[in-house]
C-alpha cells in the first residue's frame, strides 16, 4: 500500500503534533451507597452532570460504568492534576445524585445477572455483536494515549511495547475478586475481558503500511466499523495520532494511576529513542507471560527463553525502572515514576486482599469509595485509617 492513499479510517492524525504527549482514560464504577452494589444509572448520570464535567465523561459498555477522560498534556503532572480535579468533581456531583463512585479492575461482588448495557449507540452495537459476552460483570481499565505524530513511529512503539505488556499488567493488577470470591488471579479482569475477540497482544507489524493492509479487510468488508473495535493490549488510534496502552487494570487511587502514566510515557521514549525493552520473543512466550502476570501479579515468574529459566517479575521491574529513569528525567516525570516502586512493593490486588481479610468485601468496597477522590492518596494506609 506504499505510495497509495490511505483508506479514510487509516489517515494518521498528527494530534497535538508533539511526541510523548499523554491523555488518560479511567473507567469507574457507579455504586449504590447503601450497600455498594452497582448502580446501573450511567444514562441518567451523564445527562445530569455539569457541562464542565460532562465534557470529560463518556459512557461505557455497562450501565454501571462511566469513563473519565483528560485532555492532551505534555507533562504527566499536569495530566494527573486534571485527573485529580475530575475525580473530585465527579465524586461531589454524584454524591448530590445519591450515587457513590470507586475504581478497580472489577467490582468484587458483582455477578453477571446484575448487569445491563448502557444506552450508547456504540455499546448497543457492541452488545449486538458480542451477545451474551456483553452481559458479563463489568471490567474496568486504565488507558493511556501517547502522542506519536508519525504512523511508522507509532508502529515501532506498538511493536516495542509488546515485551512490556506483562510488566504493566503485573504492576497494575487490581482485580483479585469476582462474584464475591477470590479468583486466584491478581487481574481477573484480564482473563474475563479476553473472552471478547480481538484482545491480547498484537502481532509485530513491519510498518504502518503492513498494519493498514492487515486491518483494511476487516473494515472494508463491514466486519468492523473502525479500528477502535480492536481491543488489543496496545493499539493504534489513527484518528487521534496516538498509541493507546490498554492492558492495565483501573486504579483505585490517583497515586497509583500517576505512577503508571509516568511509566508508560517513559517506556515510549525509551523505545522511540532506539532501545529495546526486552528480547523479541515469539507469540507463544508473550501469551504465556501475559497469563502468568495476570494470574500471579507481583509474584509472577516470567519465561526468559535466552536463559531457559523463569525470572521473577520484580527483577524485571527493577531493571526496567533503572533504564527508564533518564527518560523520565528528560520528560519531567521523575517524581511520578519513583512511585512505581510503591506498586512493585504492593499493587492494588495485594492491598485488596489484605483489606478483605481484615474486614470483608463489603467493607472493602467502602474503602475503595473513600479512596477515589483526589484527597485520598493511597490504599497503602492501614484499613482503619480510611474508614473500615
Amino acid at each position: 500500500m506504499t505510495g497509495m492513499p490511505w483508506p479514510s479510517w487509516a489517515r494518521w492524525s498528527e494530534g497535538a503534533g508533539r511526541y510523548y504527549t499523554v491523555g488518560v482514560e479511567e473507567e469507574v464504577m457507579l455504586l449504590d451507597p447503601s450497600d455498594y452494589s452497582l448502580s446501573e444509572s450511567s444514562d441518567g448520570v451523564l445527562r445530569r452532570l455539569s457541562r464542565e464535567l460532562a465534557a470529560h465523561m463518556r459512557p461505557e459498555t455497562h450501565a454501571a460504568v462511566v469513563e473519565l477522560a483528560t485532555g492532551i498534556h505534555v507533562q504527566v503532572a499536569v495530566a494527573v492534576a486534571e485527573l485529580a480535579a475530575l475525580r473530585s468533581r465527579l465524586s461531589r456531583e454524584l454524591r448530590e445524585m445519591g450515587i457513590a463512585v470507586a475504581s478497580a479492575g472489577m467490582h468484587p461482588l458483582a455477578a453477571a445477572r446484575e448487569t445491563r448495557v448502557s444506552g450508547s449507540e456504540r455499546y448497543r452495537m457492541v452488545a449486538d455483536s458480542m451477545r451474551s459476552l456483553a452481559n458479563r460483570e463489568p471490567t474496568l481499565a486504565l488507558h493511556v494515549h501517547v502522542g506519536v505524530p508519525d504512523p511508522d513511529d507509532a508502529v515501532r512503539l506498538l511493536n516495542g511495547l509488546r515485551p512490556a505488556v506483562p510488566v504493566l499488567l503485573a504492576l497494575s493488577a487490581n482485580s483479585p475478586f469476582s462474584r464475591g470470591r477470590d479468583t486466584g488471579f491478581a487481574s481477573a479482569r484480564t482473563v474475563i475481558f479476553q473472552a471478547f475477540p480481538r484482545t491480547g497482544t498484537a502481532r509485530r507489524f513491519a510498518d504502518y503500511a503492513d498494519y493498514v493492509r492487515s486491518i483494511e479487510p476487516l473494515i472494508a468488508s463491514g466486519g468492523l466499523p473502525d479500528p477502535s473495535f480492536l481491543w488489543w493490549d496496545v493499539r493504534l488510534q489513527p484518528a487521534l495520532g496516538t498509541v493507546e496502552i490498554r492492558v492495565m487494570d483501573a486504579q483505585s487511587t490517583l497515586t497509583d494511576t500517576a505512577a503508571l502514566i509516568a511509566l508508560v510515557q517513559s517506556l515510549a521514549r525509551l523505545v522511540l529513542e532506539g532501545e529495546a525493552i526486552g528480547e523479541d520473543v515469539g507469540p507463544e512466550v508473550l501469551a504465556e507471560n501475559r497469563f502468568l502476570a495476570a494470574r500471579d501479579g507481583l509474584q509472577a515468574r516470567l519465561i526468559d527463553p535466552g536463559k531457559g529459566a523463569l525470572t521473577p517479575i520484580r527483577t524485571l521491574i527493577e531493571e526496567l525502572l533503572t533504564r527508564c529513569h533518564p527518560h523520565a528525567a528528560a520528560l519531567g516525570c521523575s517524581s511520578e515514576l519513583d512511585r512505581v516502586q510503591q506498586l512493585a512493593d504492593a499493587n492494588g490486588a495485594v492491598r485488596q486482599r489484605e483489606w478483605a481479610e481484615e474486614a470483608g468485601l463489603t467493607k472493602l468496597m467502602s474503602t475503595l469509595t473513600a479512596c477515589f477522590p483526589a484527597g485520598c492518596e493511597s490504599l497503602g494506609e492501614p484499613a482503619r485509617r480510611v474508614g473500615l
